[in-house]
């Protein structure tokens, strides 16, 4: 069963595990190799697809209007006669650009503040670790809904607001890696030969405090999958650009007459959520010893 965002940040900070370690353990999970074959697949999908495909109009209309899945159409056409099996690999486009940017954004924000607030600790730590708090316990997609609908429709916005809604989880992480690091002799004998204190937070700690964040990177993504699918579903995002959950949006009007509408979308969103999960959860057990293979 994936871990969510908490349980492997949990199992994490638990885990003493080297770096070197967990890379021959990732090695020999099947389950990362099957989620990174499967990852693979997908980037493919979102890259090369658009090409393969003669990079036409997306939105291309024809007279075929809710035609079911045929030879012609192999995932039926919309109330519009649009492909959409074109749509669902422009849509795989639009959720993995938002995902890889939005963990990306989170990470460097987390990994910042996290590392500054373990390292440095005092009144700083104190105010962090309370705004992350805060942070938790507010419900993330009602706010992203509220502030993407006052900034307005758009990628940027929807990337900018998860990255601003998802960094406390890493943050939390770096910061009690950082805190665990700070104590070891090789650190405190940086700072016995007078080593100023970031030149020793950047060489010595920090390099060997980010690696776990990768297991809730791989989470984030699938977060902000999820969390992108349901913004365009309430059309909070710009119509013209392709996206599995605007597809959702459609289909549930037509779900009676037109179920390929809904369920081929639906289906893409809780495949590409669970690859990311199914890494996450590989990820988070090859840096905890205690953790093993998922399958």
């Amino acid at each position: 069963m994936p871990m969510s965002i908490q349980e492997s940040a949990m199992n994490i900070t638990a885990g003493k595990a080297t770096p070197s370690r967990a890379w021959m353990q990732l090695r020999h999970d099947k389950a990362a190799w099957l989620g990174l074959a499967a990852m693979a697949l997908l980037a493919f999908a979102a890259i090369a697809g658009p090409s393969l495909l003669g990079g036409g109009d997306t939105f291309e209309i024809s007279m075929d209007l809710l035609a079911p899945p045929s030879w012609t159409h192999p995932m039926g056409t919309d109330d519009m006669g649009r492909s959409t099996f074109n749509q669902l690999i422009w849509g795989a486009r639009t959720s993995l650009m938002v995902g890889l940017a939005s963990a990306l954004s989170t990470t460097v924000i987390g990994i910042a503040v996290g590392a500054l607030a373990g390292y440095f600790g005092g009144w700083f730590d104190m105010v962090i670790m309370r705004v992350t708090e805060v942070f938790q316990v507010m419900p993330k997609f009602v706010l992203a809904a509220v502030v993407v609908a006052m900034a307005g429709p758009g990628l940027a916005h929807v990337i900018l607001v998860i990255a601003v809604l998802s960094w406390p989880q890493p943050a939390r992480l770096v910061r009690g890696e950082v805190m665990r690091i700070k104590g070891l002799e090789y650190v405190q004998a940086a700072i016995c030969l007078g080593e100023s204190r970031l030149r020793i937070l950047w060489r010595e700690v920090l390099p060997n405090a980010v690696a776990p964040v990768l297991a809730l990177g791989t989470l984030v993504i699938g977060q902000a999958i999820l969390l992108e699918a349901g913004l365009s579903f309430f059309g909070l995002t710009t119509p013209e650009t392709p996206s599995w959950g605007g597809m959702l949006n459609v289909g549930q009007r037509f779900f009676h007459q037109a179920w390929w509408l809904s369920v081929f979308p639906g289906a893409a969103i809780v495949a590409t959520v669970l690859i990311f999960n199914i890494l996450g959860d590989s990820v988070s057990a090859a840096f905890n010893p205690r953790g093993g293979s998922t399958l």
